[in-house]
């Protein structure tokens, strides 16, 4: 094979690297956005919630996630909670993609907890007097909560979940740390191994670009599909 042929093999390879690191980044986004939204339901339950105790804990964990860095979340949960696990789940844990379970963790945490927050915004603009007709009806809290405030409440909080979304896609940069072989890793990888930053992270920038950019139209088009009525 000549020199030539060789350059291009390897210009391929490089390509399949930036593309794996693409595809893993919205697996990071995927998973964690599935796990955060439900847990950012639960807290704003939680913070809405008649009991103290449960309010307290809410509050505890929106304030005690929310005012460490993220770059701090993934550091604990890669070096630190592992150490803390029962020797077979540490090794189990080791072999399957730790890197990506502690990162998706991490990124879980931390836009469920500000996710939480806007979704409590969405239940606090709910007139009281629909958990009031609700109940009337015979429905208990419990399903008041699940029919008829809960549905209304996240329809008024999708525009500002869609932009937590925007910035946990964003936040997925950030588990380059951990090496975790995600969009930044890779173009990092591929920058180390031909010295060609331009194309690796101009390939990085415009992916993050236009993800973002796709997340926010949703948010536009939702806005003007269903205008929050007041």
């Amino acid at each position: 094979m000549t020199f030539f042929d060789a350059s291009l093999l390897r210009s391929g390879e490089y390509h399949d690297w930036l593309v794996q690191g693409f595809t893993t980044s919205l697996q990071l986004l995927a998973a964690s956005f599935v796990i955060a939204l439900p847990l950012g339901v639960a807290i704003a339950l939680m913070r809405t919630s008649h009991g103290r105790a449960l309010r307290g804990l809410g509050a505890t964990l929106v304030e005690g996630i929310r005012n460490v860095p993220l770059l701090a979340h993934l550091l604990f949960w890669y070096f630190a909670f592992p150490e803390l696990l029962p020797e077979p789940v540490k090794l189990a844990l080791y072999d399957s993609n730790p890197e990506f379970i502690c990162a998706v963790i991490a990124l879980s945490l931390y836009a469920g907890v500000h996710m939480a927050e806007d979704i409590r915004s969405g239940i606090r603009a709910v007139p009281g007097a629909q958990m009031e007709a609700a109940r009337s009806l015979g429905l208990g809290r419990l399903a008041s909560l699940r029919l008829v405030l809960l549905p209304q409440a996240i329809r008024i909080a999708v525009p500002p979940l869609l932009s937590q979304t925007v910035n946990l896609w964003k936040d997925t940069s950030v588990a380059t740390v951990i090496g975790a072989a995600e969009m930044m890793y890779q173009a990092a990888r591929v920058e180390t191994a031909t010295f060609r930053s331009v194309e690796a992270f101009t390939f990085a920038t415009l992916a993050y670009l236009t993800v973002s950019l796709a997340i926010s139209l949703a948010a536009q088009l939702y806005a003007r599909r269903f205008p929050v009525r007041t």
